[in-house]
């Protein structure tokens, strides 16, 4: 995926215009943030673990003297296989002033998109809650998923504003 790739009838648009968003893989669909939430891109490390936290948080790790948490997206939507190697990608996220990572199966490309080019999210035939969904994006043969990765972080779902993880550092 090029930015070429991602306008409409060879229309350009202003940086104004558009906002940049990383795309990456999540068992057979591809997905996207947006790319400002993102610190660093990184692979999988051990992790220590969190007492009676969800399957889908793996632990926390320690990233420059900052304690953070590790969310396994492909075990929050039940999607892809959750492998730990060599080859597992996280994603460093800055939201809220809070620094977290997600575990994804691989990172794709940076996509520019136009505002115009975002379509709502159904209510349904999606891995997750549509309130977690910026929209959608046709791009060639297939339907990028626009993940409103703030909206699902700060969520009581995900439980990541809780005090949980910020006690387990004492």
């Amino acid at each position: 995926m090029t930015n070429a790739q991602t306008t409409q009838d060879n229309q350009s648009y202003t940086d104004a215009d558009s906002r940049e968003f990383l795309s990456f893989v999540l068992g057979e669909e591809q997905y996207a943030l947006d790319i400002m939430s993102v610190k660093e891109i990184r692979g999988y490390e051990a992790v220590t673990k969190v007492a009676n936290a969800p399957p889908f948080i793996k632990g926390v790790i320690n990233l420059r003297g900052d304690i953070v948490p590790i969310v396994d997206l492909r075990l929050k939507f039940a999607v892809g296989e959750a492998t730990y190697n060599e080859f597992t990608i996280v994603i460093m996220l800055k939201v809220a002033e809070r620094i977290l990572g997600i575990v994804v199966d691989g990172v794709s490309d940076v996509i520019r998109l136009a505002d115009e080019q975002i379509r709502p999210p159904p209510e349904f035939g999606v891995t997750f809650d549509t309130r977690y969904l910026l929209g959608l994006v046709p791009i060639d043969d297939q339907m990028v998923i626009l993940v409103n990765i703030e909206s699902l972080i700060l969520s009581d779902e995900l439980g990541l504003v809780d005090t949980q993880l910020s006690h387990s550092q004492e």
